[in-house]
């Protein structure tokens, strides 16, 4: 079950002071690994001075962040370290993957919640609160912030897609100069104090990419603009005007060298903040063109010049407030500035208008020189503050995303810090409310919820106890009676209202309330409230009139008749406003005012931290004069007991920050189950299944908790059950991670197994079925290739057998006729004499060898050809031992025409034609004439005198 550990729960207390003694002494007296403690939860034991020890020995190492349980302590260094806000170093917290076990930063931070947005846990929306006191940093963690989801949150993969987020980062970074331009002022604690709260939202679509983001402000302190209290400045942008314009806009904005402006006190100081050139290279990305900027500068100066604007008293009620010296000229060029008619801009601020009776008749009264003096810091304020919200909306529409481009976001609160000045009022009052219910929102949501919550769950539990703000909310906000109330009933009575009254109502309604006390021997009115950060003295003169914030409609009327563009825009000409009368009386609508409307918006903001994981930055100041390597250790000690680390530290080190329900435990890490023996989690033997889960969706509690109990037995880590969730700590969280990831690699890799072994077998199976279609079509392929073959053959020994067959049915038929012509001739030629025995013997050759004449006659070898050779002399029977004594001639040689012919033309075919054989009956021998084809070689072989 769950203990206290390090002996901080209610049984620590019998252990005595001489051992808490002891504790302290040894471990204060090991100076060396103090700054080797990365979280405060390691110290023990845990109170203010060894928390403080060790803060201050990291702070002496250059090490300004710590871990303090589920809060991060970041100590503001007051000097430059480029190298801890380097993008190497944001990318190396984004791979890491462990973020948690590198050194503490704001980037672990951010990486957990980018990761929560990743892992899709409820609640899916992040926020990260960053609170301190002014001055301590916060301004710059949450730009450092800022440009760290703007790294890790863009990995698009086009171009195109990359160009786009490209240019949505860059408007978003954009924005941070801008709003610290024209919200930010040095203060007496910090030269770049956030005279406003807001709330940035990084929208993130389905994939984790930044699409956009959201700027939500909260209470400008625009009293600022025409009132800055001893050594302190006015907004930043006031100052970039009159130090960074160029030669050309001091002319054109009336701004000379050496000029004195009554509302820019201390000119002189140079700071970082100053720098121009930024602030309009920012507005540029941001959509505002040149002439544009050109028109808000220009009413800036304009403001300037009004300041200058001073009233003397006219001693006579009736009579106008005449101008001090000089200061016409300083009206003439405001109203210039601002586009208004000098006349109507003096007549606006020194006569009031007053409706009275039925007939609501209109009287003009003169102002008095007090009165002339707030309605002229009335209309600085009103421009001011519609500029700045132009600003913002301006912003928003160039950085905000459609509402179905994002689906989660991750919100970053930087407000301003807790204030003490001498003289503090409705500002301070506003400010330190807004600290107060942030301190609220963390302890209802750590410190005592989660202890309610082990109560409820049925864990064993010692309560740690911690300073509630509670009664400080319930003096300030509460109902029926509270501050808050008291001042808007002053607002709505219609009576003058002086500040000792308003203190009596408040000491008397609000007596015996323990955050309420007074300082009698201030001779001011005022009221002390002890806030959790330490008491604040507040003067009542003045906080009625904030309240209201009355601005005279003429003072609007008078804006919407301005020529300058820009003001046309801040204050549109409202046709409606014209017909509509001030109501009176009871029909007089309720007094909306600054106090009203800040506690809604707060309201607001807090319903959206409640709907998100929050993350809490604690920003200590080491010390008030903003130096560096100075640790003041009764400044940081009453930071620490004001936010209450110590409690914080003691309820993280017992408890248990990670609490998931039983579904959702059960849905993420059922496959533990899968776990073998040796592995680092599992230490029972596999399941009967082979760690295969074929368990379907269990909607049964008695079915969810029995899984349950089966996934928390095969773990040896300190888990506990509740009731309906599991707590855990943050070590176990991320050894559960681990062996998911383990398993889920496991099972890559079993399926990387066993689609290898797929392929190869699907692989072998082609490889196996291409041989046999190879063989198989070679086959064929050769089958084919014979049957030609084999059909061409047969057609040849076809054609060869009729070719034969003819040539023999030819060679008959010649041969016949020549007998039967010898045989019919030789009776009519008994003159004749009988042939010689040569000639005899050549026409019987003539008659048997003439086919081989024809082929030979025909054949394709020429006529030295060695071949045809041999078939000569082996049909003549020639010798062999003087080949070259016999001439062979081709019938192409010859003159006259063959017997027989056989001409290839396309195909094989044979063209026979018959050709009778011609002997002279009267000639000895064979002439020319009568004797063709090889009968004619063969005479001409054996002419006499041929050898």
């Amino acid at each position: 079950m769950l203990q206290q550990v390090n002996g901080h729960g209610s049984g620590s207390a019998a252990h005595g002071g001489e051992s808490l003694r002891e504790d302290l002494q040894e471990f204060l007296g090991g100076e060396a690994p103090l700054q080797q403690l990365d979280d405060l939860t390691k110290v023990n034991p845990v109170t203010l001075e060894t928390v403080l020890r060790c803060l201050q020995a990291r702070y002496t190492a250059d090490t300004f962040y710590t871990n303090a349980g589920c809060t991060l302590v970041a100590m503001n260094p007051f000097k430059p370290v480029p190298q801890l806000y380097s993008p190497e170093l944001m990318q190396e917290y984004h791979a890491a993957s462990q973020p948690q076990t590198l050194k503490p930063h704001i980037f672990t931070v951010g990486e957990q919640t980018y990761r929560n947005v990743k892992s899709l846990m409820e609640p899916v929306n992040q926020s990260i609160v960053v609170s301190g006191e002014s001055g301590a940093g916060k301004t710059w963690t949450s730009r450092c912030l800022m440009k760290f989801y703007a790294v890790v949150a863009a990995s698009p993969t086009s171009w195109e897609s990359h160009k786009v987020a490209q240019r949505i980062e860059q408007r978003i970074l954009n924005s941070n100069p801008v709003m610290e331009a024209f919200g930010n002022a040095c203060t007496l604690r910090n030269n770049n104090s956030s005279r406003f709260g807001k709330f940035i939202q990084l929208q993130l679509n389905g994939a984790q990419q930044m699409t956009g983001a959201a700027v939500q402000t909260y209470l400008l302190e625009k009293t600022r603009v025409a009132c800055q209290a001893p050594s302190e400045r006015n907004f930043h942008i006031f100052y970039q005007i009159y130090k960074g314009a160029h030669a050309e806009e001091r002319v054109r904005w009336c701004l000379p060298e050496g000029a004195t402006f009554s509302w820019l006190p201390h000119p002189e100081r140079t700071l970082e903040e100053d720098c121009f050139e930024v602030t309009r290279e920012a507005m540029l990305h941001l959509g505002i063109d040149a002439p544009t900027q050109n028109n808000i500068f220009q009413a800036l100066a304009g403001l300037l010049h009004l300041g200058n604007t001073q009233f003397a008293d006219s001693g006579n009620e009736a009579q106008l407030c005449p101008l001090v010296d000089d200061a016409q000229c300083s009206v003439g060029t405001s109203a210039l500035l601002l586009g208004l008619l000098e006349d109507h801009l003096l007549e606006t601020l020194r006569i009031r208008t007053i409706r009275a009776g039925r007939g609501r008749q209109v009287f003009r009264k003169p102002c008095s020189q007090a009165e002339c003096d707030t309605r002229r810091d009335c209309l600085a304020k009103l421009v001011y503050a519609r500029l700045f919200d132009w600003l913002v909306s301006v912003i928003n529409s160039s950085i905000c995303a459609a509402p179905d481009s994002w689906t989660t976001f991750i919100g970053l609160l930087d407000v301003y810090g807790f204030e003490s000045f001498p003289n503090n009022s409705l500002e301070q009052l506003c400010i330190n409310y807004a600290n107060e219910k942030l301190q609220q929102h963390f302890v209802a949501h750590y410190l005592r919820a989660q202890q309610e919550e082990y109560a409820v769950e049925g864990l064993e539990w010692s309560f740690v106890s911690y300073q509630d703000n509670q009664p400080c909310l319930d003096l300030i906000e509460g109902s029926p009676v509270s501050i808050c109330s008291l001042i808007n009933e002053e607002c709505r009575l219609n009576r003058p209202s002086s500040a000792a009254q308003l203190q009596t109502r408040i000491e008397s309604a609000l007596t015996g309330r323990p955050r309420l006390g007074r300082d009698r021997l201030s001779p001011e009115p005022n009221f002390i409230v002890l806030h959790y950060a330490g008491p604040v003295r507040y003067r009542t003169a003045g906080l009625v009139e904030k309240n209201k914030d009355p601005v005279p409609p003429e003072l609007t009327r008078l804006l919407q008749q301005s020529q300058d563009p820009l003001l046309k825009v801040l204050f549109p000409a409202d046709p409606e406003e014209k017909s509509q009368e001030e109501p009176s009386g009871q029909n007089r609508a309720p007094v909306l005012t600054v106090v009203s409307k800040f506690k809604a918006s707060l309201e607001q903001l807090l319903q959206v931290l409640r709907g998100t994981t929050p993350h809490y930055i604690r920003c200590i100041k080491p010390n008030s004069q903003a130096q560096a390597q100075i640790f003041h250790r009764e400044e940081v000690l009453s930071q620490l007991e004001a936010c209450g680390l110590v409690e914080t530290i003691h309820i993280s080190a017992a408890g248990f920050p990670i609490r998931v329900s039983h579904r959702n435990f059960v849905e993420r890490y059922e496959l533990l189950r899968r776990l073998r023996p040796a592995t680092t989690l599992g230490r029972h033997g596999p399941c009967p299944d082979g760690g295969r889960s074929e368990r379907p969706p269990c909607t049964e509690p008695a079915t969810l908790r029995g899984l349950l109990q089966e996934i928390l037995h095969a773990l040896p880590a300190p888990l506990h059950c509740g009731r309906t969730k599991v707590f855990m700590t943050d070590s176990t969280l991320e050894l559960l991670e681990r062996a998911r990831a383990q398993v889920l690699e496991q099972c890559a890799r079993h399926i990387q197994r066993g689609w290898r072994r797929h392929r190869c077998r699907t692989q072998a199976r082609r490889r196996r079925a291409a041989v046999l279609i190879q063989a198989a079509v070679r086959s064929w392929l050769a089958r084919k290739h014979v049957q030609r073959l084999h059909a061409a053959a047969t057609v040849i020994k076809r054609a060869w057998r009729e070719w034969r067959i003819r040539m023999a049915f030819l060679a008959s038929e010649e041969l016949d006729g020549v007998e039967e012509k010898h045989s019919s001739q030789a009776p009519c030629s008994p003159s004749s004499s009988p042939l010689p025995l040569a000639q005899t013997r050549l026409q019987g050759a003539i008659t048997r060898l003439w086919p081989l004449g024809l082929a030979l006659a025909n054949g394709a070898v020429g006529v030295h050809g060695f071949q045809r050779k041999l078939v000569v002399f082996a049909c003549l029977q020639l010798p062999v031992g003087s080949p070259r004594s016999c001439a062979i001639q081709t019938a192409q040689e010859q003159a006259g025409v063959l017997s027989i012919r056989a001409l290839p033309q396309g195909s094989i075919r044979f063209h026979c034609r018959k050709s009778p054989l011609r002997y002279a009956d009267t000639c000895p021998g064979p002439s020319p004439d009568s004797v063709t084809g090889f009968n004619q070689i063969l005479l001409e072989r054996h002419r006499p005198g041929h050898v």
